[in-house]
């Protein structure tokens, strides 16, 4: 796997998105030679022709995302794959004859966009025809033996065979052993394993390591040019969070991460600001809009304000468009929202599914009570008890909570404490991990999850 903007990537998927890209390109580019032969010097060097074919490779790409063709854990077979495909196609013809209707000069003239999508058309499917083979290539796949028969050996080794595009086969593990296991059977099964499968790297999941782990052999492989990781770092790679499980402090203060530096805050909060002042610009029309669909929907105010935690323990106001009835909780007292909550007003669903009850929020975010991006703001009323449920759950007060994050969007909404437990991983992974590129990052996949309607409540 690779690391960009403190995210790990499969390099299966880098080499799917770039051989796309080179092959969106290739497409218009031969279009555009073959439409307007010897004018296509003047079509791609004076009237903008490369440019186009650059913006027109970028939404090719976007649209791909949109439609998870990179996401791999969703195309559980090949006819969903191509169906996605053709999907994307005939969105792509549907954009490119609007625009030749409204504004044809942003097309590259002639027949070359129309050509174009059919040379596309034929060369996607032999891509991914072609990918399915190339990734099966020696070259691409690492065996490894992951050590350890704990509980955190098996979701490792659930986890690598769940996601087959990081390139990674369990050649063997502790769990296969036949008989006791001692530190002797472990090792002489680890070095026969190693040997006879030609394994790359041994990952070791081994919680009680004083007296059990190998440590003998371990050195031996590793100056033998098997590489040799623990376990956490991988869970973390393959998951984008940090199990809190099997953590302690030491691990938090010695691990590399969870900087913060001056010059780091100022610049996240610039672009916190920043982002913000854009959203509410962009947002201006809908306001007014929103506002009297909740007023005409049911009976209280506009607008809902509610307490919430923030940096370092501090309350203060969280500001969102009213989405539940003005007694939501007169009878109750405070508690999560729950699917199909009765609770939940009309034009409170729809808001809540397009997010556009977070709007308000992004007056916190200028008051500097939040960040554009960081973890969800509690409600005190929870912190209390799921900090007495679930360990380290303070150290998500390190930071100031956002708008949206990395927890938003890769875990639903969370309504129990085994929820929160699951999302205090994704946010520990996102201050372990902070940097202004992980924000962009969370903020395009924000576009996605807002635009597919996923995690709402």
């Amino acid at each position: 796997m690779i690391r960009l903007f403190h995210v790990y990537y499969p390099i299966r998927t880098l080499i799917l998105l770039l051989g796309e890209a080179l092959i969106i390109w290739t497409s218009f580019l031969v279009a555009a030679v073959l439409v307007h032969g010897e004018n296509s010097y003047l079509v791609l060097n004076y009237e903008g022709g490369y440019l186009k074919i650059f913006v027109f490779t970028g939404v090719v790409l976007l649209c791909s995302h949109l439609f998870d063709l990179y996401d791999t854990a969703r195309l559980n077979t090949k006819g969903e794959l191509f169906f996605r495909l053709f999907l994307l196609l005939g969105v792509l013809a549907f954009v490119t004859a609007g625009i030749s209707y409204v504004h044809p000069k942003f097309l590259l003239g002639g027949d070359s966009s129309v050509l174009g999508l059919v040379i596309l058309t034929f060369a996607l499917f032999g891509w991914r025809l072609g990918y399915g083979w190339l990734v099966q290539l020696p070259m691409l796949v690492e065996r490894v033996y992951v050590l350890g028969a704990s509980e955190s050996a098996q979701r490792l080794v659930q986890g690598l065979r769940k996601n087959p595009e990081i390139g990674v086969e369990i050649a063997s593990w502790t769990g296969k052993l036949e008989g006791e296991v001692t530190r002797e059977s472990v090792a002489a099964h680890m070095m026969e394993m190693v040997k006879k499968e030609k394994v790359h790297r041994v990952i070791v999941a081994m919680p009680d390591r004083r007296g059990t782990i190998p440590m003998k052999e371990l050195l031996e492989l590793r100056m033998q040019g098997v590489k040799i990781e623990e376990a956490a770092s991988w869970l973390e790679k393959i998951s984008g969070k940090i199990e809190v499980g099997n953590l302690n402090p030491s691990w938090l203060v010695f691990n590399e991460g969870f900087r913060r530096g001056t010059p780091f805050l100022l610049v996240r909060r610039a672009f916190s600001v920043i982002i913000s002042l854009i959203g509410l610009i962009l947002a201006l029309p809908l306001i007014p809009l929103v506002m009297l669909a909740v007023r005409l929907d049911s009976k209280g105010p506009v607008f809902y304000t509610q307490t919430r935690v923030g940096k370092g323990g501090r309350l203060f106001k969280v500001v969102k468009f009213r989405t539940m009835r003005q007694d939501a909780e007169s009878g109750t007292g405070a508690q999560w929202a729950a699917n199909n909550d009765p609770r939940i007003t009309r034009v409170g669903k729809f808001l809540r599914t397009s997010r556009l009850d977070e709007i308000p929020q992004m007056w916190c975010v200028l008051k500097g009570d939040m960040a554009f991006v960081g973890p969800r703001p509690e409600r005190p009323e929870f912190i209390e008890m799921l900090q007495e449920e679930i360990p380290f759950y303070f150290v998500r007060h390190m930071v100031r909570p956002g708008v949206t994050g990395w927890a938003q969007i890769k875990y639903k909404y969370g309504s129990t404490v085994e929820d929160a437990r699951e999302k205090l991983q994704y946010d520990l992974y996102y201050i372990k991990n902070a940097s202004i590129g992980l924000d962009l990052v969370i903020l395009f996949l924000t576009v996605k999850t807002v635009l597919l309607g996923r995690g709402a409540q």
